[in-house]
């Protein structure tokens, strides 16, 4: 993957802060879909690592935003120019079929107001992995909330007629798949396997309920900068 732009249709837009271990993973399963690739651009905010040359030796873009994955989201999206972009955090690698699914999705001409991701796998042998993935799968397929974590792969015109992700310090992605709608979300019959780190340091229990809890207080209306606080 180069810089140079091509006729391809898809950006991919990847959040990154301190993220030099779980980066190089990240851009190397991209691989699979050179040929779909317009470009890679990797939002940097503010890593003191060593994640900005990691991106650019891989050839991605890389762009400075403010740090938070909102701001970080809405940089990077407005510095691409592919017909299609492709979200992804930096701990989560695509599937070895993943350019198959996602230009099927691209060729059919309905799925330009719908989005797409992906079911969520965790890099974990551990049981209580398995019991977080099924609850996600639920969660996305019964409530049409995918976390950024699966991914979200969207036409840059339907992107923008959404207004697009908004500069929250959390809840970004929530915020934008309500407003796609459960409807017109589709879920991909691959998984994208995601770090568990959070996991497994906070808790294989503590952590989703806390996480329950920052999504019923995103639905209470409650600031941001308090759920920041309690996902921190």
């Amino acid at each position: 993957m180069t810089r140079a732009m091509t006729d391809a249709p898809l950006s991919v837009v990847i959040p990154a802060l301190n993220s030099a271990t779980s980066l190089p993973a990240t851009l190397q399963a991209l691989e699979y879909g050179r040929a779909l690739l317009h470009e890679v651009v990797v939002a940097d905010g503010g890593s003191d690592d060593a994640t900005r040359r990691v991106a650019a030796e891989f050839g991605a873009n890389v762009v400075q935003a403010p740090r938070g994955r909102g701001p970080q989201l809405v940089t990077g999206a407005e510095a691409t120019g592919g017909d299609w972009l492709l979200f992804l955090h930096a701990d989560s690698r695509l599937p070895a079929g993943w350019s198959d699914l996602a230009k099927s999705f691209m060729a059919e001409p309905t799925n330009r107001e719908r989005a797409a991701a992906f079911r969520l796998a965790l890099d974990d042998p551990d049981p209580r992995a398995r019991r977080i993935e099924r609850l996600a799968g639920w969660r996305a397929r019964r409530l049409g909330l995918p976390y950024g974590d699966q991914g979200l792969l969207i036409a840059r015109a339907f992107y923008e007629a959404l207004g697009g992700f908004k500069p929250l310090v959390l809840m970004e992605d929530v915020d934008l798949v309500r407003r796609i709608g459960r409807r017109r979300l589709v879920l991909l019959d691959a998984s994208i396997v995601t770090s568990a780190e959070r996991y497994r340091r906070g808790g294989w229990l503590a952590r989703p309920l806390r996480n329950l809890t920052i999504l019923a207080g995103y639905y209470l209306g409650l600031p941001p900068g308090l759920l920041r606080r309690l996902y921190e």
